[in-house]
């Protein structure tokens, strides 16, 4: 976890150093072709923390797309760091947001809640509420970016439910491209807007990192060569889960982390691949999760999925096929798809008519 915090902090200060910080308000002013009363499906503004573009923060940005937007409206942001919580509301489709950097590390839009950091008037956030950036609205991309949650458990004992969530998703056909979610407990929470909707996600070349279920949540979701990192949390026996699935029991497609690399420093097999999240004990949150043709590390043991509380792993949707890497060792408590399985494990099947890869 130590780790993970020198990376972060060290990130967030050189591209604040490079580009100033953010604030949410917007420029004085914006150029003529893009003011907001001009603002219409195919258009695009900028987000620059120097002022030099049309907003200064994320929000205000998403907030200048008008509700009910048809066509790809591109908010394109230049580096630096942009502190806030971000949330992109349903009635605003087809959102691009598109860092402007050399690569992902030089855009970073972050903010700090834990589940149970205090809210303004009382309550606390809950795990919903913690994320930096929620996205409801359909058909929203991000691309060449950085999404964190830099809540520091260290600095704060008091709080004990440290679900810290990066982004949240509760839309259909995301597409994610070049970028870093970066976190701890709860990094990448990938859900739907109720438990008889279907919602794809689909993550290219994408880098993941967390702790404790760090990729959870019932939305079915594509990880096409992507890195997943693990943090060491320091322990010797359970530096925790890699995924942890709600699927619901009527959709067969919920996680595929296929031709992908699972990565990390902790000690050999101290962390699991998952176990399988009941949300409220709801029996028909059946957890659905496939990992192929991936290498991994030996972080990984040979019995990988675990029980969650009461509800045992074994009841879950879990396979491995064609696995490689120090951590791939296929033993009885690893199923494995067959090939004619496999045939139906694809990116394709989960995205079922959807074809954003490339």
């Amino acid at each position: 976890m130590s780790s993970r915090r020198t990376f972060l902090t060290a990130a967030l200060c050189t591209v604040a150093g490079a580009a100033g910080s953010a604030a949410a308000a917007p420029a004085a002013a914006w150029p003529g072709p893009h003011a907001p009363a001009d603002a219409r499906p195919g258009r695009h503004v900028t987000v620059a923390a120097d002022g030099s573009g049309d907003f200064t923060g994320i929000q205000a940005a998403v907030d200048a797309v008008p509700a009910g937007n048809t066509g790809p409206f591109t908010i394109k942001v230049r580096p630096g760091v942009y502190r806030g919580q971000v949330i992109i509301p349903a009635d605003k489709p087809h959102i691009m947001l598109r860092g402007q950097g050399a690569d992902p590390t030089q855009v970073v839009i972050v903010d700090d809640r834990a589940n149970g950091t205090p809210k303004p008037g009382g309550g606390t956030w809950g795990t919903s509420g913690s994320a930096s950036v929620t996205i409801s609205g359909d058909d929203f991309s991000a691309r060449n970016l950085t999404f964190a949650n830099d809540f520091d458990e260290a600095a704060h004992p008091e709080i004990t439910s440290r679900q810290a969530v990066a982004v949240l998703t509760r839309a259909d056909r995301i597409v994610f491209d070049n970028v870093r979610f970066l976190g701890n407990q709860d990094t990448l929470y990938l859900n739907s807007p109720d438990a008889t909707t279907v919602s794809r996600v689909y993550l290219r070349k994408c880098y993941v990192e967390g702790d404790v279920d760090f990729i959870f949540g019932r939305a079915t979701a594509v990880f096409d060569r992507c890195e997943i990192r693990s943090l060491n949390r320091g322990s010797t026996t359970n530096n925790g889960y890699v995924t942890a699935a709600s699927t619901s029991i009527a959709n067969p497609y919920g996680f595929l982390i296929t031709d992908s690399k699972l990565t990390s420093d902790a000690p050999a097999g101290t962390v699991f691949l998952g176990r399988p999240w009941h949300p409220s004990n709801d029996p028909d949150a059946v957890a659905q999760t496939v990992i192929r043709n991936s290498t991994i590390g030996a972080h990984i043991g040979p019995a990988p999925w675990t029980d969650f509380g009461t509800w045992p792993w074994r009841d879950a949707r879990y396979a491995e096929y064609h696995n490689r890497g120090p951590g791939a060792t296929v033993t009885p408590d690893r199923p494995q798809l067959t090939d004619a399985q496999a045939t139906g494990a694809t990116i394709d099947a989960y995205l079922t008519g959807w074809h954003p890869q490339r």
